[in-house]
């Protein structure tokens, strides 16, 4: 599956997971929204809020082809 993903705030890493742009990465069926964090390079613990396709959603959340995944820190106040 192609899964789209950008990263926000302290969480995004240029070539890997960056905001400016969208990044695809290929997973196998199955990927949950926290089993993908391993094939971003994220620790779960370091991810606030998940979004798929605009929505937040909760880590357990299973991928679908083509889904658009964000992810953001805690950051003041959340």
């Amino acid at each position: 599956m192609k899964i789209r993903v950008k990263c926000f705030a302290t969480l995004a890493n240029e070539g890997n997971c960056d905001y400016r742009q969208a990044e695809t990465v290929e997973v196998p069926g199955g990927t949950t929204v926290s089993s993908f964090l391993r094939f971003v390079g994220l620790a779960r613990d370091a991810v606030k809020i998940a979004f798929v396709n605009n929505r937040i959603v909760a880590m357990d959340q299973p991928l679908e082809d083509g889904d658009r995944v964000a992810f953001a820190p805690a950051v003041g106040g959340m």
